[in-house]
């Protein structure tokens, strides 16, 4: 417990500093690489002829829609036509068609789940145009629509930006360097990284096994600092070639969490901007200025969005943490000694505390790596990771959290707000039916892909075909595919036979839905909030920053996860559960 607590508390030391340097990133303030970074980003801006005037939200949301489909089409191509590419020394053939088509759909929607082994599946052209390309570039559009919705709530400009700018300076001040230095310490610790082909070695036990190599280092650190997931591997950062040693693992942690906590402190900062704003303003204006109070690091509003998302975080790891702990009663009923735990799946370099990290932070953070087999965890271990992904909410990849979040922000202080007969409000502007549609349709959309398809799968032949267990696991191996497929996060329980047309083609339509039906909608309200006019706090405003909002806040996700997946989860994990220990 003491590794756990001591990666946390190295968590929250860097999301820190780094949101404060986020926010000088999204808000074209000042930072210490500028005078580098500077000079990069205008050479694209000249290359690329692009024009850096702001967009409205219909602008923004046309330009991410038609980069993220250019690079589909053309990553698709390279995928089908791979066998007649370059860098192929292993000699690996084209993709099949249905399966090309889940992988560059998985990838553009920073989902990265794999119904291929990448070692067996891809040749190093396709691991690096495609999907190294892609973890890079679909992280960067999701961090990009964060700072446009950001800037719609914190109402500081008459635009949300401009969406080619914010996708080219989180490449180029973040991704790139931390990929460059980060990507070395993995080699260092031995990470491969190089473009030789497999290679054969003979065994002590007199036999030849055969090891895959490749860019893997590459992949690696973008895989985790993306907020991506998918493995140059099969067996994911569970392998000693993508997850080498302690360290490896403590860096993947840390890269895979630092930017979506960072991202709420860049929105408590950006609306913390706006209260200076208003005081300046009552200034200038004769008007009382409010007293003069310690400003908190992450802003207000950043800290009470951030202590929520905290609060359902270590709620799951704690389960998932003593129910790894608590072992297998079946095979202690068998005379198999459970007193360290439910090690079935596990790596024994880190055990029950690094793997039940491991697993709580990958599915809050909807990146999607692992370094223990998910479909071996017990079955309230595994309802975790489940419900993490279909709350969507807990931090999440790049921005995908904290937007899904505000949501259900919006959604509290409305619902608060009838319970005491007045128009709610958030950030000072007013909450209408407009923007409650809009809440509605992004909040639902998520339960009817999760149920839905997972409704479909159990009731036709080509589902119930994948599915490899017939007990309630075999429910939980459905459930678990489509919510890690409509929460872009690309886990998998592994159990499940799904590179079929099936489920390649109904996993491929839950993540492009997923991703952008939620994202349009979001836009939109940041649209709607950001041309209204804001409205002056009264006795009767419902403070948003406070601890109170944050506990309301935690109550209406558990409720909202109650009420939608309680009954399939029963159906589930939680009947797997009772069957094993009464």
């Amino acid at each position: 417990m003491l590794q756990i607590i001591l990666i946390l508390a190295v968590f929250v030391l860097c999301v820190i500093p780094m949101g404060r340097y986020m926010y000088h990133i999204a808000s074209g303030r000042k930072t210490f690489a500028d005078p580098l970074f500077d000079r990069v980003d205008n050479g694209i801006y000249r290359i690329c002829r692009i024009d850096r005037t702001g967009m409205d939200w219909k602008q923004y949301t046309l330009n991410l829609l038609m980069t993220n489909g250019v690079m589909v089409f053309a990553g698709y191509a390279v995928l089908r036509l791979q066998e007649i590419l370059f860098l192929n020394p292993n000699g690996i053939e084209g993709m099949e068609s249905t399966l090309s088509f889940n992988t560059i759909i998985s990838f553009m929607t920073n989902t990265n789940l794999q119904h291929y082994s990448g070692e067996s599946g891809l040749s190093y052209l396709s691991q690096m145009a495609v999907i190294i390309f892609m973890m890079f570039t679909s992280a960067a559009s999701g961090y990009a629509a964060c700072m446009a919705l950001c800037r719609g709530f914190a109402g500081r400009k008459k635009d949300l930006g401009n969406f080619y700018e914010d996708m080219i300076r989180i490449t180029t001040r973040i991704f790139l360097p931390w990929c460059l230095v980060f990507g070395l310490v993995l080699i260092w610790q031995g990470s491969p990284c190089t473009f030789g082909g497999n290679f054969t070695v003979e065994t002590i036990q007199d036999k030849f096994q055969s090891f895959a190599v490749g860019p893997i280092a590459a992949l690696e650190i973008i895989k985790h600092l993306g907020t991506n997931g998918g493995g140059f591997l099969g067996a994911n950062s569970a392998t000693p070639f993508e997850n080498p040693t302690i360290v490896t693992n403590l860096i993947e942690l840390i890269s895979m969490m630092i930017l979506p906590g960072a991202c709420v402190l860049t929105f408590g900062k950006m609306t913390m901007e706006r209260r200076k704003e208003i005081k300046q303003a009552a200034a200038a204006s004769n008007m009382p200025v409010p007293v003069k109070e310690k400003e908190p690091l992450f802003g207000k509003q950043g800290r009470t969005v951030f202590a929520a998302m905290a609060v359902i975080f270590l709620i799951g790891l704690t389960v998932c943490y003593f129910s790894e702990k608590a072992g297998n009663p079946r095979l202690e009923e068998v005379g198999l000694n459970q007193d360290m735990g439910s090690m079935e799946g596990k790596e024994v370099r880190f055990g029950i505390d690094q793997s039940a990290l491991f697993t709580t932070v990958t599915t809050s953070f909807t990146t999607g790596t692992v370094n223990n087999m998910h479909d071996t965890l017990t079955p309230l271990g595994g309802m975790i990771p489940l419900l993490h992904m279909m709350l969507n909410n807990v931090f999440g990849g790049i921005g995908v959290g904290l937007m899904n979040m505000l949501m259900y922000a919006i959604l509290t202080v409305f619902i608060c707000g009838l319970m005491v007969g007045r128009t709610p409000e958030y950030l000072g502007k007013k909450i209408e039916g407009k923007e409650m549609k809009l809440v509605a349709i992004v909040i639902l959309i998520h339960p009817l892909l999760i149920l839905g398809f997972s409704a479909l799968a159990v009731s036709t032949q080509a589902g119930l075909s994948g599915i490899t267990n017939p007990t309630f696991h075999g429910l939980s191996q459905v459930l678990y595919e489509y919510s890690s497929a409509a929460a872009n996060n690309g886990s998998g329980f592994e159990g499940l036979a799904d590179n079929s047309y099936f489920w390649n083609i109904t996993a491929g339509l839950a993540m492009f839905f997923g991703r952008y039906i939620a994202i349009v909608a979001q836009l939109a309200i940041a649209g709607s909030l950001l041309a209204k006019k804001r409205v002056t706090e009264s006795v009767g405003t419902m403070r948003t920053d406070n601890v109170m909002f944050t506990v309301l806040l935690v109550f209406i996700v558990y409720i909202f996860a109650a009420l939608t997946f309680f009954p399939a989860l029963a159906l589930g994990p939680i009947a797997e559960h009772l069957t094993l220990w009464f």
